[in-house]
């Protein structure tokens, strides 16, 4: 089996069946998987995929179609980091700031991007990014 965007391979000439990649999604430790569907829906302005019902551990919330799924106590480790990539980083900086997130660093310039970090209740990193400032 190949993975068809393996970099590595050059063509697969042995017939092996070609895997397609269909996403990939961070899987984040909570502590508390309704806590964090609260912050991350009411706050952040994602919306429940599926889980988060009454002792749920388990659950995926998104935003615009693009995932993260919680798990309570399980899969992971503290701390993770995340880049999600935005197109106006100062109008979702307006509004975070409004709803009371916790910010790591406001934005700043970097020659990668336009970037901003920001802490879930369990203490993982969202860098949210745009396209770097000109000049």
């Amino acid at each position: 089996m190949y993975l068809r965007g393996d970099a590595n391979i050059s063509g697969n000439k042995s017939g092996a069946k070609t895997i397609v990649v269909e996403c990939i999604i961070p899987i984040l430790r909570v502590s508390s998987v309704a806590a964090s569907i609260q912050f991350y829906v009411d706050v952040l302005g994602f919306k429940v995929n599926w889980g988060g019902e009454v002792d749920s551990t388990f659950a995926s919330v998104s935003c615009d179609g693009r995932a993260i799924m919680l798990a309570q106590g399980e899969q992971g480790q503290p701390g993770t980091w995340i880049w999600i990539g935005v197109e106006d980083i100062e109008a979702l900086f307006a509004q975070f700031s409004a709803k009371g997130v916790k910010f790591r660093e406001q934005p700043t310039n970097y020659p990668w991007a336009y970037e901003m970090k920001i802490e879930d209740p369990d203490g993982h990193v969202l860098r949210f990014g745009s396209e770097p400032k000109e000049g």
